[in-house]
């Protein structure tokens, strides 16, 4: 493979990241791929973490990538890390019932609305889930659904929060965070 020279940025306490968004380029974010595709800056392979310093990022959208990594406890240990206090995180993953979740076979992780609680020190305590120590502790913002055919735009919400459970009609979810470091 023909390894493309990192760019990295200047400014390196106010960035913000692209992780693993390929060919979809944000522009005034740092793009990070494993694969060394037009508009990439940075080649890594965030299972090695992310490469960058303690509390040097203001903003990370992660689109697609978090199923494909190997450690999702990991991965969301290291976005902590390199944000700083109040950083805003967006995620968008594949619902956990959706086919997009389970026929893509370079999928290792599925996620529900369930799954980020475990990464709230707040969510730990009032809600009785098991603490294990993880080093992160995010606030949630927002959930939102990418639904999967446009005839369920005529459903009420309710109705379609509902049957989310029980059939596939969530393709994707999207996911905001806000940074807790105090």
């Amino acid at each position: 493979m023909n390894q493309k020279k990192n760019k990295l940025p200047l400014d390196y306490r106010n960035v913000k990241l692209n992780l693993g968004g390929g060919e979809k380029v944000l522009r005034g974010f740092l793009n990070i791929d494993v694969i060394s595709l037009n508009g990439v800056d940075l080649v890594w392979d965030l299972n090695q973490g992310i490469p960058l310093a303690d509390n040097s990022v203001k903003e990370v959208y992660a689109g697609h990538v978090l199923e494909h990594l190997n450690d999702t406890v990991k991965i969301m240990e290291e976005i902590y890390r390199v944000c700083k206090n109040g950083s805003l995180v967006k995620i968008k993953v594949p619902y956990f019932k959706s086919i997009g979740a389970f026929k893509d076979p370079t999928h290792k992780s599925f996620f529900t609305e369930e799954t980020f609680r475990y990464f709230s020190k707040a969510n730990i305590k009032n809600l009785g889930l098991p603490d294990y120590d993880l080093k992160a502790n995010f606030e949630t913002i927002k959930i939102a659904y990418i639904w999967s055919s446009r005839w369920l735009r005529f459903l009420p919400l309710k109705k379609k929060l509902f049957m989310k459970y029980f059939w596939n009609i969530v393709r994707t979810m999207y996911v905001e965070l806000r940074v807790i470091k105090i």
